[in-house]
């Protein structure tokens, strides 16, 4: 039986899946998890998601990172232009699907401009507040221990000028891909610098822990006009690897390493216990 990527993160969302996955490592205790399926259901929705972000509330000397001001909307959409005044959003707004399920519907984008477009959309979904960045994603994958990162174009800037010409909400292709490598264009120095790699160690290694995760990427903006300050957008699990830079080398050395480690585990617990004392033994020896 083969299953295709959407088939099986339609699976791996069953409420039952936990058990079937339990059952299925006590049946076969040689089988290594990745990752539990109870923590990647951490990232199937948008307003969780980045709660571990805000959590961390991660200011140093070298920035500090934050998540856009956001919004659920679970309600009916005649609605959401009262909820999102009463939370003091600005406009433009970005539109994203609340829950993420490995589909291409799930990774679509909005940009509203206008309160009248906000009735027009189709909820459950997130409305974030817009941050002008310059037009540039960082793209930061986590493999184990592993840390890359890697430009990608996204929404351009909006000006006053523009937000008060436009109206409606834009529907936008998903910006993120492999054909928007924005690693050689010609960039503003400021806009293409790459985000501190201390700061991006550190917050990788906290939400490795907070989220008990070992494969994941977080999409990361710069506020245009500073250099120390971002925003954490987007946390995706098992994102598309082979976009990554040296990905064959990254994944063998992370997929060596957990083998290793699994067997100089199963050497200490076999030796610890062939030289644990037996009392039958320690008693006749006692005796002479």
């Amino acid at each position: 039986m083969t299953w295709d990527f959407f088939s099986l993160s339609l699976f791996m969302s069953l409420p039952s899946f936990p058990y079937f996955l339990k059952d299925y490592r006590e049946k076969n205790p040689g089988v290594t998890v990745l990752d539990p399926p109870i923590s990647i259901q951490h990232l199937h929705n948008r307003q969780s998601m980045l709660q571990v972000v805000v959590e961390l509330n991660l200011s140093d000397s070298y920035g500090k990172v934050g998540v856009p001001k956001q919004l659920v909307i679970s309600k009916e959409p005649s609605s959401i232009p009262e909820a999102v005044s009463k939370a003091k959003l600005g406009l433009p707004l970005v539109v994203k699907p609340l829950l993420v399920d490995g589909s291409a519907k799930s990774h679509e984008l909005s940009l509203a401009y206008d309160e009248f477009s906000l009735s027009m959309l189709d909820p459950p979904l997130v409305l974030q507040e817009f941050i002008n960045h310059g037009g540039i994603l960082f793209k930061v994958y986590i493999v184990g221990e592993a840390v890359k990162v890697v430009r990608r174009f996204s929404l351009p800037d909006v000006d006053k000028r523009e937000q008060l010409s436009n109206k409606g909400a834009f529907r936008f292709p998903r910006v993120s891909c492999a054909a928007a490598s924005a690693d050689d264009a010609d960039l503003d120095p400021s806009i293409a610098e790459l985000p501190p790699r201390p700061l991006l160690e550190k917050l990788a290694k906290e939400l490795c822990n907070r989220l008990g995760l070992r494969l994941f990427n977080i999409d990361i903006i710069r506020e245009r006009g500073t250099r120390d300050r971002f925003y954490v957008i987007d946390i995706n699990y098992f994102p598309g690897y082979s976009k990554m830079p040296e990905y064959e080398h990254i994944f063998t050395d992370f997929l060596l390493g957990i083998g290793q480690s699994k067997y100089r585990n199963r050497r200490r617990l076999s030796s610890s216990r062939t030289s644990r004392p037996n009392p039958k033994t320690d008693e006749i020896a006692s005796s002479f």
